[in-house]
């Protein structure tokens, strides 16, 4: 099993620990001078190879800048990265780095700051931010937002989503730049993506490009002796690095269509990310309530794959199975919930939602995640055997 964890870390406390850091960031930007400088002459080489073996008749010169129209594969790079750069032209001016600052008392009784940085993007003009829930879950902890253009703003934790790893912040604030927000369900896998982030909580706006590796991830991600079971989730390989979370996945059209939260630590370039649908909902409603209200059923369940058909000799491999929780008093149907007036009981199988499949790759909150407080839909439910088709209400969680 992966060690998934979140992409915020805080910084080590000040000390003989920032002169090495310091040290190795040097190294590091050497290392990088001398790549960017061998690769730039590893270009001209390129260019000089073309003229020599014929091929001129696939370059143009417009503007003293070489074109290249014939050679297809060199085009499409071309028009890549040129596409990865207006992505981030766009989006770049609404990212936002997030400071986290917590007074903390030692064994000896002495008080420090501890500070941790973490990724936003500016959701409205007079400043309603989204971020990851666990960047700002510290109820003592005071929240600074930098803006890209290196304003800074007190924030405030407007709401948080308890079904999600998401978080609104509000900054008093307007005229800011916005994101446009995409279809996270239009993504095909192989699709280019491109992160953009607080990397380390010190590198504001690092930008790292890559793919759509997978769709409908489900993990247990944790971090700081927290963790959370997190489902239908985007997989990436867009580096992401500590200090990324909350900040937006983005497509070449420059929409935000996942929001970065965790990475598995002990792989290379294993990302996971939000998908934008799953949580648009959830934002209109602070945009305007300015609260996260969602509709519920009022159950307990375990989502059912067909392993656990297996061992349960259970007779469907799909859906989601009522049960208590594990803490005594934690019942499988919430008394007066939704599910209890529709006459549900433990140990009852819901395999669809008004038709719809509830599986590996369709789960049970991604389906919610379309409908509204207020709305009556269809459960197709197994109850001792028998197949029936149960009408709900959902009401507000």
């Amino acid at each position: 099993m992966p060690e998934i964890t979140y992409v915020d870390e805080p910084e080590a406390p000040t000390g003989s620990k920032s002169t090495k850091m310091q040290t190795k960031k040097g190294l590091l930007v050497f290392v990088a001078l001398v790549s960017l400088i061998m690769g730039s002459l590893g270009g001209a080489a390129s260019v000089v190879a073309l003229f020599s073996y014929g091929f001129t008749d696939g370059l143009n010169l417009k503007n003293g800048e070489p074109i290249i129209e014939r050679l297809g594969t060199d085009k499409l790079i071309l028009e890549e990265s040129s596409a990865i750069t207006d992505t981030v032209n766009k989006v770049s001016p609404a990212v936002v780095s997030i400071s986290t600052t917590t007074n903390v008392q030692d064994f000896f009784g002495r008080v420090f700051q501890q500070n941790g940085g973490g990724t936003g993007f500016i959701l409205t003009s007079d400043g309603l931010i989204v971020t990851n829930r666990h960047v700002v879950d510290d109820e003592n902890a005071t929240y600074t937002v930098f803006t890209d253009d290196g304003r800074d703003f007190q924030a405030e934790v407007l709401a948080k989503d308890t079904l999600n790893d998401l978080a609104v912040l509000k900054i008093e604030a307007t005229g800011l730049p916005v994101v446009e927000l995409g279809s996270s369900d239009d993504l095909k896998i192989g699709q280019w993506v491109v992160a953009i982030g607080n990397a380390l909580g010190e590198f504001s706006n690092s930008v790292t490009a890559g793919i759509i590796s997978a769709k409908e991830r489900q993990i247990t991600a944790g971090g700081g002796g927290v963790s959370e079971e997190l489902s239908g989730l985007l997989q990436t390989d867009a580096a992401i690095n500590p200090g990324n979370s909350g900040g937006p996945l983005v497509n070449l059209r420059g929409q935000v269509v996942g929001i970065n939260t965790a990475v598995a630590g002990n792989a290379e370039n294993i990302g996971f990310a939000i998908p934008i649908n799953l949580v648009k909902k959830a934002i209109d409603s602070v945009k305007t309530t300015g609260e996260i209200k969602r509709p519920m059923i009022g159950i307990r369940y375990i989502p059912i794959t067909k392993e656990v058909a297996q061992v349960n000799q259970l007779s469907v491999d799909h859906g989601v199975w009522l049960l208590p929780g594990t803490t005594q008093g934690e019942v499988a149907v919430i008394p007066g919930s939704p599910a209890d007036k529709a006459g549900l009981e433990e140990n009852d199988i819901i395999t669809a939602i008004d038709g719809k499949e509830i599986n590996e790759h369709n789960t049970l909150l991604s389906i919610l995640a379309n409908y509204d407080i207020g709305q009556t839909i269809s459960l197709t439910v197994q109850h001792k055997g028998e197949e029936k088709e149960v009408d709900l209400t959902l009401e507000e969680k």
